[in-house]
């Protein structure tokens, strides 16, 4: 378990920030040693005091103490990982968060904004397209041919990182009787070809997280993915990526590479800036009923584009919204999660 430092400095409150780790991690873990130390000097300079916090399932016990001091808790957990999901570690939040701590993210919050199902829920958006919901398999059985008929879908499970669970998927001419599909996994580099029910067999697991979301697939995204990073309803920086994920054309995945970091300022991407701010946060928060002071500290948004409108102006289309564990982000977004962390605990009752 970590040694935490008796005294306290802090003039507003007591922060705890919490990730993943195991028994070595909690032994060694600092402020200045760990990769949120940008966060923790920025809270530091508002004159918050914050403590880290690792986390995993078998020092339940130990995390739930820690968190019982504290005035609020940063979490920064993946809905997967290694095989490993968030569900004691939800309860433990939902738990704390009746006492009166408050989380950010809250489980409820996530639930709401950062599952798969939000593209289906905000469809109608100007950031929406013909996104599908499935809520059984014998649905998505019965549905997606037809889709499919159309054009490439991105078939999506609801929860899940790292493009774990999502594919693109089309038919193609085969002399088998059976409807074939090729399929693309986004943690993949090849396709593969294989009867559709095949397919449909492997998607059947993911119906154990509520639903999968079935969207058209955009054909210009070799051209790159833009994440918005909002600190509650403020933009905070972007990240523009050429990506493998999904891309078959071996030019345009030889052209990928790291996500590039900027400020909110940067001129390419004003427009969006506006649409996050003016335009669609204010609509996410009333279609799921999110209160804008539950907006978590940190979140961001994946953008495609789409086709130019009318007058020429690209489109933007939403691929998902990353809630749960937002990691790395833009320089300047530490500075703006303790500003806005600072109001919050000002406001507190």
């Amino acid at each position: 378990m970590i040694s935490l430092s008796t005294e306290s400095t802090a003039r507003l409150g007591r922060i705890a920030i919490l990730w993943r780790g195991d028994q070595a991690a909690r032994r060694s873990a600092t402020a200045d040693s760990s990769r949120f130390k940008a966060v923790f000097a920025a809270l530091a300079d508002v004159g918050v005091d914050a403590e880290p916090v690792v986390y995993e399932d078998d020092v339940f016990g130990a995390v739930r103490a820690q968190l019982a001091t504290v005035d609020g808790v940063l979490v920064w957990v993946n809905p997967i990982h290694e095989g490993r999901n968030r569900a004691k570690l939800d309860a433990l939040l939902r738990e704390i968060a009746a006492r009166g701590v408050w989380v950010s993210a809250h489980p409820d919050v996530i639930l709401k904004m950062g599952s798969k199902e939000v593209l289906h829920r905000t469809r109608t958006m100007s950031w929406g397209s013909d996104t599908a919901l499935y809520r059984t398999a014998e649905a998505m059985r019965a549905e997606l041919p037809a889709r499919l008929a159309a054009g490439p879908r991105v078939i999506k499970r609801n929860r899940g990182n790292g493009g774990q669970g999502v594919w693109k998927v089309e038919t193609f001419k085969s002399p088998r009787s059976r409807p074939m599909v090729c399929v693309l996994d986004a943690t993949k580099d090849a396709s593969e070809q294989l009867a559709l029910d095949a397919f449909l067999e492997r998607c059947v697991e993911y119906f154990d997280d509520g639903c999968v979301i079935d969207q058209p697939f955009q054909t210009r995204i070799s051209e790159g993915v833009v994440r918005c990073y909002m600190a509650g309803d403020s933009c905070a920086g972007f990240g523009h990526q050429k990506v493998k994920a999904l891309v078959d054309a071996p030019a345009a995945r030889a052209d990928a590479g790291p996500r590039r970091y900027t400020s909110n300022a940067e001129p390419r991407f004003q427009r969006l800036r506006r649409l996050m701010e003016d335009e669609w946060t204010p609509q996410l928060t009333s279609l799921l009923t999110i209160p804008q002071h539950d907006l978590p500290m940190i979140w961001d948004a994946d953008f495609m584009l789409g086709p130019p409108g009318p007058d020429g102006i690209d489109s933007y289309v939403l691929g998902e919204i990353n809630v749960s564990s937002v990691f790395p982000i833009p320089m300047e977004a530490s500075a703006e999660i303790a500003r806005r962390l600072v109001d919050r605990l000002r406001s507190k009752p």
